[in-house]
This record gives C-alpha cells, sequence and structure tokens, in this order.
C-alpha cells in the first residue's frame, strides 16, 4: 500500500469555534483496484506534548487531575489523573512539557526525555502528541501549579506512589491514554516494578 492510493477531493469547515471541524472528502484505490470515496469529519487539531515526573528516589510520580468533557459524555464522571500536557502552540515540544510542567503541577524542571511519539485519535483528529518523561526534586516546587485560569483550568496536583499508580491502571482508576503509555515507558524504562532492578 502506497500513500498515493488516497487523494483528497474538498476540505469544508463546519465549525471553528474552539478547533476546526472539517468535513473531509477522499478518493481511495482500495487493494482490490477500486476506487471508493467517503466523507469523514475531522478536528484538525494542534500537536501537544505530555510530560509525566518522577522521583527515583521516593518511587513518586506527579499527576494532574481535570475535568474533561469527552470523558463524561462517554459515562465517566470526567475527572481524569493525567499526566501535564498541552498543545505546542508553535513551540518545540521538548520546551512546552517543561512550561506546561510548570505551570500546572508548580514543578521547575530543567530538561526532559523523550519517551514516544504518537497519533491520538486518527479517525477523527489529525492531533500527534509527544511524550515526555523528567524527573523533579521536591525541593524545586516553586508554586501550587494548577493551570491557568484564564483558559478555564482548574487542575488539582496529585504525588503518588508509582507502584500504586500502576495499580490504578490495572483497576481502570487512571484510564487516560497517554498518561498509561507514559506509566508503563517509566516501569519499562526507568524505575522497573518495585523490588526489579531497574
Amino acid at each position: 500500500m502506497t500513500r498515493d492510493t488516497v487523494r483528497i477531493v474538498r476540505e469544508e469547515i463546519l465549525s471553528d469555534h474552539y478547533l476546526p471541524l472539517k468535513n473531509v472528502t477522499y478518493a481511495q484505490r482500495r487493494q482490490d483496484g477500486e476506487l471508493q470515496v467517503q466523507s469523514r469529519e475531522i478536528y484538525d487539531c494542534a500537536d501537544g506534548a505530555a510530560v509525566l515526573l518522577y522521583n527515583r528516589a521516593h518511587r513518586s510520580v506527579v499527576l494532574t487531575r481535570q475535568f474533561r468533557l469527552g470523558a463524561r459524555l462517554a459515562g465517566h464522571d470526567g475527572y481524569l489523573l493525567e499526566a501535564a500536557a498541552g498543545m505546542l502552540d508553535g513551540a518545540d515540544p521538548a520546551e512546552r512539557a517543561i512550561a506546561e510542567a510548570r505551570e500546572e503541577t508548580g514543578y521547575d524542571i530543567d530538561h526532559v526525555q523523550s519517551a514516544l511519539q504518537l497519533y491520538v485519535s486518527p479517525g477523527s483528529t489529525t492531533e500527534r502528541i509527544h511524550l515526555f518523561v523528567a524527573e523533579y526534586d521536591r525541593a524545586r516546587r516553586c508554586d501550587a501549579g494548577g493551570g491557568n485560569p484564564g483558559e478555564g483550568e482548574d487542575i488539582e496536583v496529585v504525588e503518588l506512589d508509582f507502584d500504586d499508580a500502576l495499580a490504578m491502571v490495572e483497576t481502570g482508576d487512571i484510564v487516560d491514554a497517554k498518561t498509561v503509555l507514559l506509566l508503563m515507558y517509566l516501569e519499562r524504562k526507568v524505575l522497573g516494578r518495585h523490588g526489579e532492578a531497574s
């Protein structure tokens, strides 16, 4: 399968209130040779960055808890535990991750370690997210964090034992995809499970 089997026929902006919602019509040459035309609605999202803060000595992680409307509409209470994250808005992904960690958690970090780059939900959005991990120092918490009230953010900062956080993935108490992936990355690449060498 090659990229030239798909041709964009038409794009129509349906809404541009928060992010552009487009109706995109495309023609695709199927594997059997037949040409099919499809239309899909898709959000043209900005790329994002997320960072999971961890402390090796204390085997802890710092997460945020905030309301997510999509989760509420899907049957969850909407308050998700997540890694700090935000849209790039033209910034370098690593710089954005450091800035989001500071804004949302109050922790000042110097650098981040790249973990993964993933498309969030490619069937309905264009968003790609850059995932990072970074070690934090409890002595370098500059303020309470909490996000930007001017952007409607109301963020609770939560410090958890790393193994407790892993257990919360298994019990369904942590269900945010980027956060689950970052916890698994930390387990595999950085901290290991309790009692194992990392």
